[in-house]
């Protein structure tokens, strides 16, 4: 799906914020998988989230792989360019437009500084085909896709996330979806009014 806008689900993603990274930043580096990322608003918003909680030396740590099937072939660009029109970007906080976006001279586009654009890279893949774009992530974010899948290819997908994290490391899914009955043994719930889970076992 590629419909999804600026600080969308912000309440999974202040989650994230409150209960994932204070443990993810006791790493080196934080390795994050936003898989289904369409045009780029969730992982910049996610990024931009992050900056905002940790200092700028330590937000250079953080890397965003953004993957998307992305039948299009623009996500590539689009997100590397980091250019939005200007009604993308209508729901961010005012304070958050002016401190991470740079308009033209029009005011018709905006461009994410480059500090925030540099956290986060593409690439095309299709989650059905059950191979990870890497591995030991620390933070795997899906929302918005799993709900288009069979129950059976959601259990798959979801033993891949597990598989793909760290030790102890978070995934993190759509308020509406739950985990699958076939995978709850695989996570922990790290809160009860969110999909927020850390994983169990290697």
């Amino acid at each position: 799906m590629a419909f999804t806008y600026f600080f969308r689900d912000v309440q999974t993603l202040e989650t994230i914020r409150d209960h994932a990274l204070p443990n993810l930043r006791t790493r080196r580096y934080i390795h994050i998988w936003d898989a289904g990322c369409a045009m780029g608003p969730e992982p910049y918003t996610l990024a931009i989230i992050l900056r905002e909680n940790m200092g700028h030396m330590y937000f250079r740590n953080v890397k965003i792989k953004a993957t998307d099937i992305d039948g299009s072939n623009l996500f590539e660009k689009i997100i590397h360019d980091g250019i939005y029109p200007r009604e993308q970007v209508d729901r961010i906080p005012k304070d958050i437009l002016e401190k991470y976006f740079i308009p033209d001279e029009y005011m018709k586009n905006y461009q994410l500084a480059g500090e925030i654009r540099n956290a986060v890279s593409f690439k095309k893949h299709d989650l059905l085909s059950l191979q990870p774009v890497e591995g030991d992530f620390g933070l795997i974010l899906c929302k918005n896709v799993l709900l288009h899948f069979n129950e059976q290819e959601r259990i798959n997908v979801i033993k891949m996330f597990h598989q793909s994290l760290t030790e102890g490391g978070y995934f993190a899914t759509e308020q509406t979806q739950k985990l699958p009955p076939e995978t709850a043994h695989l996570f922990e719930a790290v809160v009860s009014n969110a999909q927020l889970f850390r994983k169990i076992g290697s």
